[in-house]
C-alpha cells in the first residue's frame, strides 16, 4: 500500500486487515505517527521519490494500491509543473518496479472529481472522454494512460479507480485539499467559511470508510473493467452543503462569497453503475452523519 498511511490509505489498510488480509505500508510516517488503527500491518519506511526505496518496497507483494500524491488541487494550481515533476516520473517508476517484480494487480487513485471536466450529462460515466481542466487532473489522466502503457507493454494488469470527493475522519486540511474538513476547521477555529460562487456548485461527496470498502471489493473480486467510478452517485450543491454543516455544529454559519476559480468544474457527479452491477451493494454512509463523525474527528466533540 503506497501511501497506506493518508487520509483514504489508513482507511483501505484498516478495511484490508478487517478482512484478514496480509498488508505492508509503504510511506514516510511522518513524526512517526500511524494513522491507521490495524494493527500486525508490516511498516515500511521510504519516500516515492526515491527509486530505491520503491525497489526495496515492491517485490514478494502480489498486488500494489498507489494511493499517495505529492500535489493537491491547489499546490498544482500554484504550479502546473510540479506533477510533471514529481507525481508523474514516480508513478512511472512505480509502475516499472511493480511490473519488474511480477505484481498481478496494480490498483491507482485517480480522480472523479476533476477529470471529466465540463460535460453536457447529468452524472459522468466511465465511457465519457475526459476533458480535464486542471494541473491535478491533467496529471491523474496522464498516469490512467501509463497503466494501458504497462499493460500493453509488460502485461501489468491494472485498475484505475476515478475517486470523487471523499471526507471523513483523519482528512487533515494541511494540504488545502477536502473542501468539507475545510469548513469544519474553520468553524471550530470561529472564523467564516469561504464559498466560492453563489453555493450552486455540484459535487459528488462520498464517505471515506464507503471509499475504503468499495476499493476492496474490487481489490478481493474479479474486476471485468479496469476503470471504476468510486462515489456516492448524488450530488449535494455548496449551499445544500453548508446547511447540513450548520444542523451538526448547531451553530450559525458565517458565508464569505469568493469568485470561482477558471479551472473548477461546476458540476460532478459520478455514475457509478458500472461498480454496483459487479460487486456487492452496501448502504452508503448517511451523509449528515458523515458530516457529524467528521465534525467529531476535528473539534474532539462527541458524534
Amino acid at each position: 500500500m503506497v501511501g497506506g498511511n493518508g487520509f483514504i490509505g489508513s482507511h483501505v489498510v484498516d478495511e484490508l486487515a478487517a478482512r484478514g488480509h496480509s498488508v505492508s505500508v509503504f510511506d514516510r510516517f511522518s513524526a512517526n505517527q500511524t494513522r491507521y488503527a490495524a494493527t500486525g500491518v508490516r511498516r515500511i519506511v521510504g519516500d516515492v521519490l526515491n527509486r530505491a526505496d520503491l525497489s526495496a518496497a515492491v517485490p514478494g507483494h502480489d498486488y500494489v494500491f498507489h494511493l499517495v500524491s505529492t500535489t493537491t488541487p491547489a499546490t498544482a494550481e500554484d504550479d502546473p509543473t510540479l506533477d510533471v515533476r514529481t507525481n508523474l516520473p514516480a508513478s512511472i517508476d512505480l509502475l516499472q518496479i511493480a511490473a519488474d517484480s511480477g505484481v498481478k494487480r496494480f490498483f491507482f487513485a485517480s480522480t472523479g472529481g476533476a477529470i471529466y471536466g465540463d460535460q453536457d450529462a447529468p452524472t459522468m460515466r466511465e465511457d465519457l472522454v475526459p476533458h480535464p481542466i486542471s494541473p491535478y487532473a491533467i496529471g491523474k489522466l496522464a498516469v490512467e494512460g501509463y497503466l494501458r502503457y504497462f499493460r500493453r507493454r509488460s502485461g501489468l494488469d491494472s485498475v484505475a479507480l476515478r475517486i470523487s470527493n471523499p471526507y471523513g475522519p483523519r482528512q487533515g486540511i494541511g494540504k488545502r485539499q477536502g473542501v468539507i474538513p475545510i469548513f469544519l476547521n474553520e468553524i471550530a477555529a470561529g472564523r467564516p467559511i469561504t464559498v466560492l460562487g453563489d453555493g450552486s456548485m455540484v459535487r459528488d461527496f462520498i464517505a471515506v470508510g464507503d471509499v475504503a470498502r468499495m476499493l476492496v471489493d474490487i481489490a478481493e473480486g474479479e474486476p471485468r473493467h479496469r476503470l471504476y467510478n468510486i462515489g456516492s452517485g448524488r450530488g449535494v450543491t455548496i449551499a445544500e452543503l453548508v446547511q447540513t454543516i450548520g444542523r451538526v455544529v448547531e451553530q450559525e454559519v458565517v458565508v464569505e462569497h469568493r469568485p470561482v476559480p477558471p479551472t473548477f468544474v461546476d458540476h460532478v457527479v459520478l455514475d457509478t453503475s458500472r461498480f454496483r452491477a459487479e460487486f456487492p451493494e452496501r448502504r452508503l454512509v448517511d451523509f449528515e452523519d458523515g458530516i457529524r463523525a467528521t465534525w467529531a474527528d476535528i473539534s474532539g466533540l462527541p458524534a
